[in-house]
């Protein structure tokens, strides 16, 4: 039998700074695709990476897909 819910998962994580920047260098939202492990990480995922369309390190959220 195969399990319907795996322990690895796809997210993506989304800048939380990008919606609310007029001054930005290029138009669009920031996203990174990485996996967690859901019995270790049961909350929403939050990491400070670098956002291309901001120039700086962001904090980015996962989000619902």
């Amino acid at each position: 039998m195969a399990k319907n819910k795996d322990v690895r998962v796809t997210i993506t994580l989304e800048c939380t700074f990008c919606p609310q920047n007029e001054q930005k260098r290029l138009p669009g939202v920031s996203r990174y695709i990485t996996q967690k492990n859901r019995r270790n990480t049961p909350n929403r995922l939050e990491l400070k990476k670098f956002c291309l369309y901001c120039g700086r390190h962001t904090v980015h959220r996962e989000i619902k897909r």
